[in-house]
């Protein structure tokens, strides 16, 4: 079995370089995906990590102690700390407080007695970009702000040159969080707090806290109605307030505040006027720009790097922050295009054998990816945008067309030879270390699972997947490898559209045998802004080569899409694009498209539901536009029918229908209902939207239906009391299984309903069957009552869910499983037979031998059923599967911040020999077989003669 695991740590928002003689030299980060990680500088590898959830979402982290992994979360609230080495949690505090605010984490640097000598009286403050711009300078202005430079003490300090002694000062090593308006001293080595002061001053919002490098005094700065500058001073050993200073800002703040020196802090003031101070511009930049933090390189000298962008090279400049006229650093470094403009730089240097400075920088480009750079050269790289995928699609690899020469055939032979002899004699423990390490390369060569092909079993395919950062990937399932990407410009942040957001993937054209010469197209669908009333974008993509072929801005918002089971002679398939009024937009846009979905126009119908306003609606298509988006390939749609759900009592939760290209086998002698228009949905009281536990039992019930899509008719309603969400559902040929939470029982609960076709429950009768005496062929018209019964039932089940899917094969005739994805992101392979609603305490013979198991109050949970075996799915999101060309086979797809890939057989591989099969083994017993039945019959042929000449 082909297992493919992939481990990603999503965009990193923030990093802390641990470069220390001893131990390895590491950096920490923290992501967008609420994971903290440790990766090895050397190469990029994953020492440790730990995914926090969505729930958690990290808000700082820094080393202390040079041992401790000190993460702030959960705005503001939990405060743990991290063993450096291992990544094992050392301890947790939980910081509360009288009002929600930013959250700041402040680790003091260690402390040292420094002798001090005069310099000048100027004061040089740290780099900004402003508008492209680069300043340095003294209290100063451009055009549009003025800056104001505050002391802290009530006296101005000069710059000074620092001579370093190794006198140390003792103190209690603590953390300082300000958080939930409550500034906080926690211990590092256990997590106690030592003390704590509110901020409960109306208005105050705290921007930064400080403490200068050998201080006990920590300074809190903020403003206050947006206007007035508030500064506290208060010891850092106890926390007692020793000052409080306040300035007035006439035109307002800007909203940025900067430590400048040990005891200066630099604010913009927003009012436009020209104080006596002067700004100097000492740089321009030209191109994209992105400027690290300052970095501190020596005693008074602090260091910054900055890059910008120049076609297919980004220019990588290291400045000192008070001398703009040399470079530490300038190299250009070739920067593949695809990965888009630079997001984010962070800086750390070294010294060489030469005891001049060398930097490395860690950056984070457009499409989440994570580089190392070093000596102009790009020593590692991580594809981190894997871990947000937000849609994927299956399609299959090209066919192989090349022909084979005879000299090859004759070759091939001879290795094929040649490898099953080495392979017998490795069965027969007769192979010397040189057959065993051929026997090795000869597997690798041999195998086909990094093909560009089509391989007979079906088992090599291409994912296509879409990640939060508009890029598309191609990745073999053969091998897990990155076939091609492409970052989609029209996804990319402009000046027509300001907050692109892909939304989803869908196959657009798919060639068959007779237009094998074209390529697998794929249509990207996104839309400028989160809001469903925004103007969409659609991108259309070679899916071998990840070439863009064409991108559209369309004048329409995109609500819902539509794939519809139509192609054109090319093979593209129709879709519907339903705008927010409700107008459906044909997509592609041609007269054989257009003919196509006039002939199937009064075939078409489709569902809405407004979650918030508790309406599930039927839409079908009435006649041409009207008004500014009339068009010839735009249609006005007509309500059919809509449900109302009473909000005081119910609202929707989930929704469910089955997968548009499922294979269905339908062979039971109760015949199964078959529509592709059901549609299950789940409600739940209105307190039931709480966390588990947080109202009682007799507040809360949960309501399931099946509904018929096309006439709004409900065919099956249950209410289960004192259950509630979330709910997690799979839709597949008649039935449905969903999940949820049973807080009478306080336990999770799988149920499941399987409904019936009664209409034709009279062809049970072989001789109609033979006669043809039956109803099998006769048209079904949805607008007709249907005939049918339902069975249900319920089940317990230990775990929470994160996903369920249900597997698919060709034919549709294996066994089918549900993979679900447990809390801990593993994925459990459950037979659908544990969920037969026809189980019974004891089951009858007849049911014994259909395989109907006798019936538990709880669901079996194997260590054996687990698909990913030990492996973790890292957060979890979504579970795909494909059927493979062999019937026994599905093909299983995991994605959350890790990639999981694998083939599962529900019934074993009863169509199939195992790829480690030996072939030689086979042949040679055979041949042993034939010749003991040749040497038999010929000892039997003179026994019989000797017998007769007695």
């Amino acid at each position: 079995m082909a297992i493919r695991h992939q481990q990603y740590i999503g965009k990193v928002n923030q990093a802390v370089f641990h470069t220390k003689k001893t131990g390895r030299k590491r950096v920490v980060v923290s992501t967008k995906e609420n994971v903290i990680a440790s990766l090895d500088l050397r190469h990029g590898e994953i020492f440790w990590r730990h995914v926090l959830g969505s729930n958690d979402v990290i808000d700082g982290i820094d080393i202390a102690l040079g041992k401790y992994v000190i993460t702030l979360s959960s705005g503001g609230s939990i405060l743990r700390a991290w063993n450096l080495p291992d990544g094992q949690m050392v301890w947790e505090s939980s910081l509360q407080g009288p009002k929600h605010s930013k959250s700041l984490l402040l680790v003091p640097v260690s402390i040292r007695i420094f002798l001090f000598q005069n310099l000048s009286n100027k004061h040089y403050f740290r780099s900004y970009s402003l508008t492209n711009s680069v300043f340095s300078g003294s209290c100063g202005v451009n055009r549009n702000y003025i800056i104001h430079s505050i002391i802290l003490e009530a006296y101005v300090i000069d710059y000074i040159d620092v001579v370093q002694t190794n006198l140390k000062i003792e103190r209690d090593n603590v953390v300082v969080i300000f958080s939930n308006g409550r500034l906080n001293a926690v211990s590092c080595i256990d997590g106690e707090v030592r003390w704590k002061k509110d901020f409960e001053a109306e208005g105050l919002e705290v921007l930064q806290v400080i403490q200068p490098p050998g201080s006990d005094l920590v300074y809190v700065v903020g403003f206050a109605a947006s206007s007035q500058f508030e500064m506290y001073q208060i010891n850092a050993r106890n926390g007692e307030l020793l000052k409080h200073e306040s300035a007035a800002f006439s035109g307002g703040f800007l909203g940025e505040v900067s430590l400048v020196s040990s005891e200066t802090v630099v604010a913009l003031d927003a009012t436009g006027v020209i104080g006596e101070g002067k700004l100097e511009v000492v740089e321009k930049t030209n191109h994209e720009t992105a400027v690290s933090d300052a970095l501190s390189i020596s005693e008074g000298q602090q260091a910054f790097a900055l890059i910008q962008h120049a076609g297919s090279e980004i220019n990588l400049t290291v400045k000192l922050a008070h001398d703009w006229d040399g470079n530490l650093l300038n190299e250009n470094v070739k920067m593949d295009q695809q990965r888009g403009l630079v997001h984010k730089v962070f800086i750390n240097n070294y010294i060489r054998t030469d005891r001049s400075y060398g930097f490395r920088v860690l950056i984070v480009m457009e499409d989440h990816s994570l580089l190392l750079l070093q000596q102009g050269e790009i020593v590692w790289r991580r594809e981190d945008g894997l871990a947000s995928i937000i849609d994927v699609t299956i399609l299959e690899l090209p066919v192989e067309r090349d022909g084979v020469s005879v000299a090859k055939v004759e070759h091939n032979l001879f290795e094929w030879l040649k490898g099953h002899m080495l392979k017998l004699k490795g069965t027969l423990m007769l192979a010397s270390p040189e057959d065993i390490a051929a026997i090795q390369s000869m597997r690798l060569k041999s195998s086909e699972k990094s093909k560009m092909t089509r391989g007979h079993n079906g088992f090599r395919k291409l994912l296509i997947v879409l990640t939060r950062a508009g890029k598309l990937f191609a990745l073999h399932t053969g091998d897990g490898r990155v076939v091609w990407s492409h970052l989609l410009q029209s996804l990319q942040k402009s000046e027509a559209c300001q907050h692109p957001l892909g939304l989803n993937l869908y196959q657009w054209q798919v060639p068959h045998h007779h237009a094998m010469d074209e390529n697998p197209h794929v249509l990207i669908v996104g839309r400028c802004g989160p809001s469903s009333d925004a103007s969409g974008v659609l991108s259309f993509v070679d899916a071998y080569t990840g070439k863009e072929l064409s991108s559209l801005s369309l004048v329409h918002s995109v609500a819902q899409v539509i794939p519809l089971p139509y192609t054109d002679s090319t093979e593209q398939r129709l879709h519907l694009l339903i705008d927010s009024d409700k107008h459906a937009h044909l997509y592609p846009k041609t007269p054989e498209a257009i003919s196509i979905f006039k002939r199937e126009f009064s075939n078409i119908y489709w569902y809405s539901v407004e979650d918030d306003n508790g309406i599930i609606k039927g839409h079908a298509l009435k006649s041409k536009c009207t008004g500014e988006v009339a068009d010839e390939f735009c249609v006005d749609t007509n309500e059919l029918w809509s449900i109302a759900f009473p909000s005081e009592s119910e609202k929707i939760i989930a929704t469910v229908t089955r997968k548009l290209n499922e294979v269905i086998a339908d062979q039971d002698v109760m015949y199964k209902y078959i529509s592709r228009n059901l549609l299950f949905l789940a409600t739940v009281a209105p307190k039931g939207f709480g966390e588990i536990g947080s109202v009682t039992p007799e507040e809360l019930w949960l309501v399931a239906y099946l509904i018929d899509t096309v006439t709004g008719r409900i065919l099956h309603r249950v209410t289960h009391h004192g259950s509630q969400g979330p709910v997690h559902a799979v839709f597949s040929e008649n039935w449905v299984v969903y999940h949820y939470f049973n807080l009478r029982a306080h336990r999770y609960e799988m149920s499941v309903i399987e409904i019936y076709d009664q209409s034709r429950a009279g062809n049970k009768d072989v001789w109609k069957l033979v006669l043809g005496k039956h109803n099998l062929t006769s048209p079904i018209s949805l607008y007709s009552r249907p005939e049918v019964i339902t069975k249900s039932q319920s089940y317990f089940f230990t775990d929470s869910l994160k996903a369920i899917a249900v597997t698919s094969t060709a034919k549709g005739i294996t066994s089918k499983q549900l993979l679900i994805g447990t809390i801990g992101d593993q994925v459990l392979a459950l037979d659908k037979r544990f969920l037969d609603p026809r189980r019974s305490v004891n089951p009858t013979q007849a049911e014994k031998e259909e395989g109907i198991i006798p019936l538990t109050d709880s669901l079996p949970i194997i260590p054996q059923s687990y698909v990913t075996h030990v492996l973790r799915v890292e957060g979890l999101r979504g579970i795909l599967t494909v059927p493979a060309k062999l019937e026994s086979t599905t093909l299983v797809f995991a994605h959350g911040v890790d990639l999981f890939f694998t083939q599962l057989a529900p019934s074993r591989t009863y169509d199939s020999l195992t790829e480690d099969f030996s072939y030689a083994l086979l042949l040679i017993t055979i041949v042993t077989l034939v010749a003991a039945i040749f040497v038999t019959w010929i000892l039997s042929e003179r026994k019989e003669l000797q017998e007769k000449w007695r």
